[in-house]
């Protein structure tokens, strides 16, 4: 399992080593020492998924403290462009974004902290996302930035958002909770 950093501290993708065979392929996504011994949660709380057809965009996407949470992301049909933002105020990424292609065919993940943003564009025709979280979803810190407010080129102008996302105040309206 390959664990890379990247340029917002504490956001990785992971590689995780596949085995493939006539019958296909075999993917192990976690490993709980290995996490531990990269500084990862391993103790999540919930985990879920969602499957989106082309065109769709989901995010941006957190929980605020004291419900924020860790994640754990990867697509097991299909392939999305994934976006993390950050929205941890005394980062010096802070407002920053990356961008990751994960596909079920690379296998790949991406490790997200608390106090950032998530979302993501459905390139295929069809993407299962799956998510696993370090804490329980709550309603009350349930919340999002706007998709279009943080500078991200997005694959299209005009996604298929739904109208909870379409209604998210602008990256620079928000007033971060994360320290």
């Amino acid at each position: 399992m390959n664990i890379k950093p990247n340029m917002i501290h504490g956001c990785y993708e992971i590689h995780p080593r596949v085995v493939t065979d006539e019958r296909g392929a075999f993917v192990k996504i976690f490993h709980k020492e290995i996490f531990e011994g990269n500084g990862l949660a391993v103790n999540y709380s919930e985990q879920y998924y969602s499957r989106s057809k082309k065109g769709v965009l989901r995010g941006l996407h957190f929980q605020t403290p004291p419900h924020d949470h860790a994640k754990l992301v990867y697509c097991t049909e299909g392939e999305v462009l994934d976006v993390v933002v950050d929205l941890r105020e005394k980062s010096p990424t802070y407002g920053k974004h990356l961008k990751f292609l994960l596909s079920a065919e690379k296998s790949n993940a991406v490790y997200i902290p608390s106090g950032l943003a998530h979302g993501f564009y459905v390139l295929s025709d069809y993407a299962t996302m799956v998510y696993n979280v370090t804490s329980l979803y709550a309603p009350e810190s349930d919340m999002g930035v706007h998709w279009s407010s943080a500078g991200i080129d997005w694959p299209d102008k005009h996604p298929i958002v739904s109208s909870r996302d379409e209604g998210f105040i602008s990256l620079a309206e928000f007033k971060s909770e994360f320290n």
